[in-house]
């Protein structure tokens, strides 16, 4: 039986014991497949494609890149040879679902067979690997996650040595170098590891946040020992489990933490930080006392806050965190965003005269303005899908920070993060962005799709009336950076993108007018279908 099939059962019907055909099928299955970074590492279904023999084949194509000693792959890489490389070392370690350890200890062994230094992180959040590959002075990390997909899926992200997501510099070269060497995956066989160096990454990524201090680590301290809160935070099962009391030096039970236990299978559901998983959380929270809750997805890149007032997705909290860190921390600089992000950012900035520079979907197109010498340096970057980091942190998403920057936010305001964001509304409007997707099945998920999206673009122009839902409206212009967003001249917009990481068409909107948003969102999803199913021609 093939793995999709397993994988229905164990997720449908419950059935775990079916969980070891899986790991049967991820040791055995010899299935080639072709390897390609989207907009954050390599993923697979555990047992189809990500198998040990491929993550073998993609762990090969990166040393052999490297020793390949194109400049652009070493300068990409932040090294002078292959020799420094090994010599600096890997970092390598997973999140919590199935067979996490196993594969990379695969990793682990060809990358010692080559005689490049190794250090075992175990189960890390992404933040820690950016921030660890820094305190280390390593060359890269590799950290086997999909993060917030479906239990079902596996997945291999690469980090350079500036701990950013690998550029497609470099990605592009191992790509090609991995489905070269798939012709011969069955000669890279399995090496056990000569030894495994165990580091506690977690105080790597408390000695790197305290020497950048760019949040107030005891502010935060002493506001949540000396003033009762409620704060919630769902782990959903991940990487993040305990880490917040332990860098904050509290006592147990600060914080009610929630899905602490280990469920590589996260309850039967895609383990991302949506309004709905937000439930269970939120319902802690206490009447008439300050607190919010937050959730995290398995690899700690993304999160979403609410408290008993209102929903604060990354479209409203990123916005909140560059009126703060301009206004109450004197950082200076650009607002970079996701062009799926809502404009309520740009208001906040035009009113500030802070440029705003809008990137393709996938937060290494924040990296040039995440550098330390950026001529153009981010203030904040952030991207709808619940990823934001800050200037002179990190260059990948983190959500630990996330959390920490609204615990100072809290602290500062001393009144609830819904508070601080409707005075932030009041001065610069209300903007009401939503996002919804449909999936597709795997196999009909092809380049066809990609390009029967982009074809809307030769079918609509600015000028021309558009009938959405109940509503039409006048389109102002058309951006086809990822996707195709239709921009009308009310300012509110749709956008239509294939997803890099999943079988999936993923679909956003924005309105200034709170009572469109369903004819939006339908209309939308109607248009998405029919060209998606039927093509461009559906629409003559």
């Amino acid at each position: 039986m093939k793995a999709s099939l397993f994988w229905q059962k164990i997720i449908k019907e419950h059935k775990k014991e079916l969980l070891k055909e899986i790991e049967k099928l991820a040791r055995e299955n010899k299935d080639l497949t072709t390897i390609h970074f989207g907009t954050s590492g390599w993923r697979g279904e555990i047992g189809s494609d990500f198998t040990m023999q491929n993550v073998r084949v993609l762990t090969k194509a990166i040393i052999e890149t490297v020793k390949s000693e194109d400049r652009q792959v070493l300068d990409s890489f932040g090294v002078k040879s292959f020799k420094e490389f090994a010599e600096r070392g890997v970092i390598v370690g997973h999140d919590n679902r199935i067979l996490g350890q196993d594969f990379a200890y695969e990793v682990i062994g060809i990358l010692q067979s080559e005689g490049i230094k190794c250090f075992y992180a175990g189960e890390a959040a992404t933040p820690e690997f950016s921030a660890g590959i820094v305190e280390l002075q390593a060359a890269a990390s590799i950290n086997l996650t999909p993060s917030h997909n479906p239990p079902n899926y596996g997945g291999f992200k690469l980090n350079p040595s500036d701990g950013g997501p690998a550029p497609e510099e470099l990605t592009k070269p191992i790509e090609n170098m991995a489905n070269e060497l798939m012709k011969k995956a069955s000669h890279i066989k399995s090496i056990k590891p000569l030894s495994i160096n165990k580091i506690d990454i977690t105080e790597l990524y408390i000695n790197f946040i305290k020497k950048r201090n760019v949040v107030d680590l005891h502010k935060i301290k002493n506001f949540l020992t000396n003033n009762p809160t409620a704060i919630a935070i769902d782990h959903m099962h991940g990487s993040t489990r305990g880490k917040l009391a332990r860098i904050l030096s509290l006592k147990p039970g600060t914080f009610i933490c929630l899905r602490r236990e280990d469920d590589p299978l996260f309850e039967g559901r895609s383990p991302e930080p949506s309004e709905e998983n937000l439930k269970l959380a939120l319902s802690l929270l206490k009447k008439d006392s300050l607190g919010f809750s937050a959730i995290i997805d398995p690899d700690g890149d993304r999160v979403r806050f609410a408290d008993l007032k209102r929903q604060i997705p990354m479209n409203y909290f990123g916005a909140m965190a560059f009126h703060y860190l301009y206004n109450y921390k004197g950082l200076r600089g650009v607002v970079v965003k996701s062009v799926g992000t809502s404009n309520f950012v740009n208001a906040v900035a035009q009113a500030l005269e802070v440029e705003v520079i809008e990137t393709k979907v996938g937060f290494k197109n924040f990296r040039p303005y995440l550098l330390s010498d950026a001529s153009k340096k981010a203030i904040v970057a952030f991207e709808e899908s619940d990823g934001i980091t800050v200037q002179n942190h990190t260059l990948e998403k983190d959500a630990i920070l996330g959390v920490l920057l609204a615990l100072e936010i809290m602290a500062h305001f001393r009144k609830n993060l819904s508070d601080y964001l409707e005075e932030i509304e009041a001065l610069y409007g209300k903007y009401y962005p939503d996002r919804t997707g449909i999936e597709i099945p795997r196999d009909n998920f092809g380049p066809h799709i990609k390009e029967n999206v982009m074809e809307l673009k030769k079918y609509f122009k600015a000028g021309d009336s558009f009938k959405i839902g109940s509503i039409e409206k006048k389109i102002a212009s058309i951006i086809d950076i990822d996707g195709i967003k239709i921009i009308f001249e009310d300012l509110s917009w749709i956008m239509i993108r294939p997803s890099g990481t999943e079988p999936k068409i993923r679909i956003y909107i924005e309105t200034k007018d709170e009572r469109e948003i369903e004819s939006l969102i339908v209309g939308a999803k109607d248009l998405t279908k029919r060209i998606c199913l039927e093509g461009i021609g559906c629409l003559i």
